[in-house]
């Protein structure tokens, strides 16, 4: 009796992995769906230029909205409050990431830019889109 009832029994070596992959499935929708959320700010068109993408860390952003708003940090600010703004935390010498629409006139990035730098900022960097580079995209260049 007791050889007849270990043939039948046998051990399971097999682990079934279907529920693993049914759950691994749904992490990855989930993820899939939430990741796009996951990037916040304003909507401006920047500019497209060649560089390497930056590491994400403790930053102040200022944003120069189309129609000339000055945003920081989600607060709207004018141009002496930012500047106020940046002198209490030019001691600390953040880095001050500017963001500006193409549409913006050159003359206010440029007295937004002077602003950071008198606030006793060092570490100032504009923030563009990647270019394209391709042949379609190079066509509306002009070259020398």
């Amino acid at each position: 009796m007791g050889t007849k009832n270990n043939k039948t029994r046998g051990t399971l070596s097999d682990i079934n992995v279907t529920p693993f992959v049914d759950v691994m499935l749904v992490l990855l929708v989930i993820f899939m769906v939430t990741a796009p959320l996951m990037q916040q700010g304003l909507d401006v068109n920047l500019p497209q230029a060649k560089g390497k993408d930056l590491a994400p860390e403790e930053r102040i952003n200022i944003f120069i909205k189309k129609d000339g708003t000055l945003v920081m940090n989600d607060a709207v600010l004018s141009l002496t409050q930012l500047k106020a703004r940046l002198e209490t935390m030019g001691k600390l010498n953040p880095n001050v990431f500017l963001r500006a629409d193409r549409n913006v006139p050159y003359g206010l990035v440029v007295r937004v830019m002077s602003e950071v730098k008198e606030a006793g900022i060092e570490k100032l960097g504009i923030v563009t889109e990647p270019a394209d580079l391709s042949p379609k995209a190079r066509t509306g260049l002009k070259t020398p």
